[in-house]
């Protein structure tokens, strides 16, 4: 049996657009070479990979079994041909680091910021997703390194927790619990803001985070409405639709200006954990290793 790489590449395009046309577009290829490719595939592979449905398509059994060992075959080519340019010297110290969009604080940001002047020929790319989609981007080898809630379980990746992101409950300044010595009776009835659950998921670990410390002080009936934008949260709670829980390190600025308080209130007070996340076993060029080493020298709370 012989797999020609530009197949899975295919393969792994449709399976992450969900149709020809949008993988065709990603590959930079008509949909007719494409569909030949996939076609080809299949035939090599003695299964149909796709069941088409309309203009979209979903994995058939073969195609869901296959696509684990797709991604790591791709990833390892990725590896073989960054560790063939380490060797020969041609590294030009690209790396890419894939984050939850609401880590990219101050803290994080001048962190970054700091690297790239101390290695000037560091060219680090971003990009932000969903805690589950920095661990697909790491494990597909798109991105060397990830930044996401929580340790990852999956065999597949390396989990180390680097950081506790600290989240204080905050209030619009005209709020009575603006005014300090919360009483959190004071905060039966009240609306609280929350990100969404992620597609399949019951919650993400903010909505987590804030169902069990509502819960934990009596206030679990409580009005959860859902917000998929950090900033949207912010800018919702200062208009008075809502209290929200969310990072201290990206409040800095609603602090300072008043536009948001900190609600006097231990008891809703937490933090949930950062890992910074590789593929087992992946090959690590000197400009990722040096991010790792940036990163987890980040503190591990926020004071």
């Amino acid at each position: 049996m012989t797999v020609e790489l530009e197949h899975v590449e295919a393969f792994l395009a449709i399976a992450r657009s969900g149709g020809f046309t949008r993988g065709s577009a990603a590959l930079h290829l008509s949909q007719p070479a494409t569909s030949r490719r996939i076609k080809m595939l299949e035939a090599e592979l003695g299964a149909p990979l796709f069941d088409r449905l309309g203009r979209g398509v979903t994995l058939t059994e073969a195609g869901r079994a296959f696509l684990p060992h797709a991604q790591a075959l791709l990833a390892s080519m990725r590896d073989a041909i960054e560790a063939v340019n380490a060797v020969r010297g041609t590294d030009h110290g690209t790396v890419t680091l894939a984050l939850v969009g609401t880590l990219a604080s101050s803290s994080l940001t001048g962190r970054l910021s700091r690297l790239r002047q101390g290695h000037p020929g560091l060219d680090l790319r971003l990009r932000t997703a969903l805690s589950a989609e920095v661990s697909a981007l790491v494990l597909r080898g798109d991105a060397a390194l990830g930044l996401r809630y929580g340790a990852d379980p999956d065999p597949g990746v390396v989990s180390d927790i680097i950081h506790h992101e600290r989240l204080i409950p905050v209030c619009p300044p005209d709020h009575p619990a603006a005014a300090g010595g919360t009483d959190l009776a004071a905060l039966d009835g009240q609306r609280w803001l929350a990100f969404p659950p992620p597609p399949g998921q019951p919650a993400d670990l903010y909505t987590m985070a804030l169902q069990q410390l509502l819960a934990a002080q009596g206030l679990g009936v409580a009005e959860v409405m859902p917000i998929d934008s950090l900033t949207a949260q912010k800018r919702m709670a200062e208009a008075g639709f809502g209290l929200a829980i969310l990072p201290e390190s990206s409040l800095e600025e609603e602090l300072r200006t008043g536009t948001l308080c900190a609600i006097d209130a231990p008891a809703l007070t937490t933090s949930i954990p950062v890992a910074l996340i590789r593929r087992r076993n992946s090959f690590q060029t000197g400009a990722a290793r040096a991010l790792a080493a940036a990163l987890t020298d980040w503190p591990q709370t926020l004071t």
